[in-house]
């Protein structure tokens, strides 16, 4: 047979192939479903067949004929039969509804129906694709305080019924994030904002898994508290804790006086004593800022200590008089109470934080205060008996001895005075000694004073062993002037009176007067002084 006898043969059996199977169909709407995860699926199917044939078995399937053999049923399979309701009907209905459909559903679907008929066979193929997804929060793994977030509600597919979004933070509604939108939007986020954030759509129960939003910060104003609270004494155990608010957590450590001390949220002192007393503050601090917190005081209590005895003096004194002794301690609260005694005595000799003694022992006191009490070590005061009158008569001879010294001081002042006030008068009375006056003529209209004086000399003036051998020039020596009356004269010219080559002695220290110009007074002239 040839080769174009049997395409003949084949093109007259194509006709009756086709007008077989003409009329058989399954259509699916959609063909692809996304739905959430925990959701309920509803498969919409219709299906025809020829005329004449009568339905007698209809049923949903996800797997193909294979070898002549039929697929299962999924109204049979144990994984579906509480889940899967058939909605169809034996004429053209075949929507079907499957409930809360995991992963593991997600899958192609066939229907497969069966006619009365031989041959009365037909599986919807291809059939319709279900996904089935979850919900996940897609966020930034890390933001700073200030920064806009945007969070995304992310699924694996596009969700085939048309979603409303509600967000959760800390498993609480954020009711003001309700939108059709899958994105959450926080513009200057804040520290408030951090939690755990989650989200669904509205009308499904499931939620999607919680997603960490972890804002930076940098740490807020630490405070410490102090435990025990209250009163802290000498051999207590005290803790003391940093509170801070920041992220990432901040490193604590902690200050006394301006010197760290030590580092960690919690300081913890055991047996404290006084020289833990102080101010104390926390330092905190991480990568966008640092924080100091206010100073707190550690004020500790404690009994006295270092007592001693301090003397106003040497400590060794005369019969009569007294030595004052303090006691000095040191104590929180200070004490108050002090006790003195003398050794060997069983009770105390005084009280109050001074003591005077007045015998000679050995002295200690004792400081108390609600805390406890200390003694100090002895200090010895001495006494000296019937030895009184030799001080007195010390202290009198000295201070005769220097009310002498003042007196011979004033005598010698007073003596040098008075020396040279004689010595002044005893120059001053020797300045003109031996005048000679020549004969002269006095004019009858010559009045009787005026005089003429010539050869006036000077004698040496007599001078005291002790006195000094320089006088100054304006100490002037004056001597006695003796004139003679002369009843007659030559010539009128000569009435006047002139006092001519007068010449005075002085010591070899005073300087000499010389050229002392004529200077008329009373009517009577001065000359050349040599």
């Amino acid at each position: 047979m040839s080769l174009i006898t049997l395409a003949l043969v084949f093109l007259l059996l194509i006709p009756g192939v086709c007008s077989q199977w003409s009329g058989w169909s399954v259509s699916y709407s959609p063909s692809h479903i996304c739905a959430l995860k925990d959701s309920t699926v509803t498969m919409s199917c219709t299906y025809k067949y020829p005329t004449g044939h009568q339905i007698m078995k209809a049923f949903w399937t996800k797997t193909l004929v294979k070898d002549n053999e039929e697929p299962p049923d999924l109204s049979k399979d144990p994984e579906y039969s509480q889940r899967l309701q058939y909605l169809g009907d034996k004429q053209q209905n075949c929507t079907v509804r499957l409930s809360h459909v995991t992963r593991k559903d997600s899958h192609m679907y066939y229907f497969r129906f069966i006619t009365n008929k031989p041959g009365g066979k037909w599986i919807g193929d291809p059939g319709v694709t279900l996904t089935v997804t979850d919900l996940q929060v897609e966020s930034p793994e890390r933001v700073t305080e200030g920064d806009s977030v945007n969070l995304r509600c992310k699924s694996s597919c596009a969700l085939t019924d048309r979603a409303t979004f509600i967000w959760y933070r800390n498993s609480q509604p954020l009711t003001e994030r309700r939108d059709r939108n899958n994105e959450l939007l926080l513009q200057s986020v804040r520290r408030e904002d951090s939690g755990r954030y989650s989200c669904a759509v509205d009308g499904h129960t499931h939620i999607s898994p919680d997603v960490q939003l972890n804002v930076m910060y940098p740490p807020v104003k630490p405070v410490i508290y102090i435990s025990p609270s209250g009163v802290i004494v000498k051999g207590d155990s005290v803790t003391l804790n940093c509170i801070s608010d920041s992220n990432p957590p901040a490193e604590i450590s902690w200050i006394k006086g301006g010197t760290i001390v030590g580092s960690g949220r919690i300081y913890s002192i055991s047996k404290i004593s006084s020289d833990d007393s102080g101010e104390y503050k926390c330092k905190s601090i991480n990568e966008h800022g640092e924080k100091y917190s206010d100073a707190v005081t550690l004020n500790v209590m404690y009994s006295p200590k270092n007592v001693s005895v301090l003397m106003s003096g040497s400590g060794v004194i005369v019969e009569g008089d007294s030595v004052t002794l303090y006691c000095i301690s040191d104590s929180n609260p200070p004490a108050l109470n002090f006790s003195w005694f003398k050794e060997n005595e069983p009770s105390a000799v005084g009280s109050g934080q001074s003591f005077s003694a007045l015998q000679s022992g050995r002295f200690y006191c004792q400081a108390h205060n609600q805390h406890g009490s200390q003694r100090s070590d002895a200090v010895t005061v001495t006494v000296h008996r019937g030895h009184g009158w030799l001080v007195w008569l010390g202290i009198t001879a000295c201070l005769g001895f220097f009310i002498v010294i003042i007196i011979i001081i004033l005598f010698i002042m007073r003596k040098r005075r008075g020396a040279k006030a004689e010595d002044l008068t005893e120059k001053q009375d020797n300045l003109y000694s031996t005048v000679t006056g020549r004969d002269v003529h006095v004019s009858e209209s010559a009045d009787c004073y005026d005089a003429q004086y010539a050869s006036v000399t000077s004698s040496k003036p007599r001078r005291d062993g002790n006195a000094p051998e320089c006088r100054d020039t304006e100490e002037i020596q004056y001597a006695t002037v003796q004139h003679h009356r002369k009843t007659e004269t030559k010539r009128a010219e000569e009435n006047e009176s002139h006092y001519d080559n007068i010449r005075i002695r002085q010591p070899d220290s005073v300087l000499r007067l010389s050229n002392v110009q004529t200077v008329e007074e009373a009517s009577v002239i001065y000359s050349r002084v040599k």
